[in-house]
């Protein structure tokens, strides 16, 4: 029996599924998913496996996670969706809309780019790593604990938003740490040299963020041929929570243009 990823579904429309980004989980969009289904899509925010409350496995690559997603729109009865992807999710949406370009209608990435990555999470993993779960007393405890790796308070406020009481009322994280720590090669890979989609495209990029750059402008092309990159101001990789109203604004117009 296919493990179906656990998800959000708000509203009545025209289908928009959210993919989440590394260490994230589908609470991260619940504002802006509020906005989307209030201007008539049906918004899916969807946790991928290892995250939120979606099932954990080992195995773990873009061609799975795109795997998980068709699953998913299978078992929900979705023919075409729109597909916004962040980060880690940007790259499992380009994999999906490269490999099922009929079951996608637009395509927006956010702050990622279809290029390798080196593992540069290294210093969060090991922040995690040695928080000690089982003597866990509190949240704030646990920000002690990871304030010794990360000096960014609004790093920490994302990474512990994971945190959960269990059934024995222990502290622990919802994304599955140990498997996630051992596929860091796996988060920074790229799709195939000769993945392409060629539907209507738009990736958008923090100003303050070095995940996409002018140089990624012409791997863009070669990969999605009817993509646009756009520039969210006053925002760093996290662009859709750092300046939500531009983000909105952008997307939505988007979605909303007629395809030619």
């Amino acid at each position: 029996m296919k493990q179906i990823l656990h998800s959000l579904i708000l509203g009545e429309g025209k289908p928009l599924c959210i993919l989440h980004g590394f260490l994230g989980m589908l609470d991260n969009w619940k504002t802006l998913g509020a906005l989307y289904a209030e201007n008539g899509f049906q918004v899916h925010l969807i946790d991928q496996r290892n995250h939120g409350k979606s099932f954990h496995s080992s195995d773990f690559d873009y061609d799975i996670l795109s795997n998980d997603l068709l699953n998913y729109m299978n078992h929900h009865k979705i023919e075409s969706t729109i597909l916004i992807g962040h980060s880690m999710g940007g790259k499992t949406a380009m994999q999906f809309a490269c490999t099922h370009p009929e079951r996608i209608s637009k395509l927006l990435i956010a702050d990622i780019a279809p290029k390798f990555y080196p593992p540069h999470h290294q210093i969060i993993i090991d922040g995690l790593n040695a928080i000690d779960t089982h003597n866990l007393k509190s949240r704030k405890d646990a920000d002690d604990q990871l304030a010794k790796y990360i000096s960014d308070f609004g790093t920490r406020q994302f990474l512990l938003k994971s945190l959960f009481r269990n059934e024995d009322k222990k502290l622990c994280f919802r994304f599955n740490l140990e498997v996630l720590s051992k596929k860091m090669e796996e988060i920074g890979d790229n799709i195939k040299s000769t993945d392409r989609y060629n539907g209507p495209t738009l990736f958008l990029r923090g100003d303050r963020s070095e995940y996409v750059t002018k140089n990624d402008i012409e791997i863009i092309s070669r990969h999605f041929p009817k993509a646009t990159v756009e520039t969210i101001s006053k925002a760093g990789h996290w662009l859709h929570a750092e300046n939500p109203e531009e983000f909105f604004e952008k997307s939505l117009s988007f979605f909303n243009k007629t395809i030619n």
